[in-house]
């Protein structure tokens, strides 16, 4: 029998940092420097620079600013990408609604994520910038540099399907974080109109960036889009987003189903949280409701599609191929608990398809 090879240690995640502000530019690279899978490999002050480095200098991740002198991050990225075209880049700005539109463009064109930048007064302080940070470089960069046989040492099991009656669904849930925007925007634009239910938003992200996610989806699919307002009624054929720093909910008043909002804390370090979403609409509406978990790290949402799962809903995860990260959609198919694990392309038709079979 021949030994199993020793796993060698995991190469560092190699990042650099785009900014033109030397102070934002150091705190970044300090935050970075702290864990130590990381290593930031250059920091520059403009995309022309940072264009110059990424052909000389292979990284993994790349934190691009929006606003700098010389090139700003819109005009850097594509040119990024076609020197350095393994590298995720992660757009990084204020929270400005012109900013939040110009982030929803870059993700468009190719972009992996974004962050918000912290304000000046807490640039010393946000510990919850710190976490987001990492926590974005590692789950976009940490894959790439795997080896086979790190891959094969940490492939689960193939995610075993449940069968279930399909009914017609009165709500859908869908819950999604890093690469939600872009994925939200193909799934709700294939949507035919027979799918007329409620559909209900947990996407993590900052206030701002929601009013113009909810305007994109509004344009791309054809169908009212509006970030929820506490008491609001959800009708058919209506998108509700929660909005950014609000945990989202649905609760039954009489024969009306209200949005309630609520600031209570985070959950999975998450405000907006799919866990509350999905548990509200599992309450409120049980078999005759759907979960769908689109690409995003971490494992939010897991708890609550469980407890939908259990209720009877049907339950859809995007697949690994089609996720930017599968962490939330890996976490729900391997829960056990999914009635379909699709590629992205495929989720509009089938959750067409619950309504056409069970057309009443």
């Amino acid at each position: 029998m021949i030994p199993a090879p020793a796993r060698q240690p995991a190469a560092p995640i190699r990042v650099m940092v785009v900014d033109d502000s030397a102070i934002v530019r150091g705190l970044i690279v300090r935050m970075l420097k702290s864990d130590p899978r990381i290593e930031v490999a250059w920091s520059c002050s403009n995309g022309e620079m940072a264009i110059v480095q990424a052909a000389r200098n292979a990284v993994d991740v790349i934190i691009l600013d929006i606003e700098m002198p010389v090139m700003d991050g819109l005009t850097a990225l594509p040119r990024l990408q076609i020197v350095c075209s393994t590298a995720r880049i992660i757009m990084a700005s204020t929270l400005t609604q012109r900013n939040a539109a110009i982030s929803m463009k870059a993700l468009a064109l190719g972009a992996a994520d974004y962050i918000a930048k912290p304000t000046s007064d807490k640039l010393n302080a946000n510990e919850d910038f710190r976490r987001e940070l990492i926590a974005k470089v590692v789950a976009l960069g940490q894959p790439r540099r795997s080896t086979p046989f790190d891959a094969a040492m940490r492939a689960p099991a193939k995610p075993q399907l449940v069968r279930i009656v399909p009914r017609r669904p009165r709500m859908i849930a869908i819950g999604s974080s890093t690469g939600g925007p872009q994925a939200l925007l193909t799934l709700l634009g294939a949507l035919p109109a027979s799918v007329n239910c409620p559909i209900v938003i947990a996407q993590h992200m900052p206030a701002t960036f929601t009013t113009v996610l909810a305007q994109h989806i509004e344009r791309a699919s054809g169908r009212p889009c509006r970030e929820a307002v506490d008491g609001a009624p959800i009708l058919p054929g209506t998108i509700w987003l929660a909005p950014g720093d609000f945990h989202f909910q649905v609760a039954r008043q009489d024969q009306a189903c209200l949005a309630r909002l609520s600031q209570s804390p985070p959950e999975n370090f998450c405000r907006p949280s799919v866990d509350p979403l999905m548990r509200s609409v599992a309450q409120v509406f049980g078999a005759e409701s759907c979960a769908v978990m689109l690409t995003g790290m971490g494992s939010d949402g897991c708890a609550g599609a469980r407890l939908m799962a259990t209720a009877g809903a049907t339950i859809i995860a995007q697949d690994e191929a089609s996720s930017v990260v599968w962490g939330m959609p890996g976490a729900v198919a391997n829960a056990g608990i999914c009635s379909a694990i699709l590629p992205l392309p495929q989720i509009a038709g089938h959750l067409a398809g619950l309504f056409e079979k069970n057309a009443s």
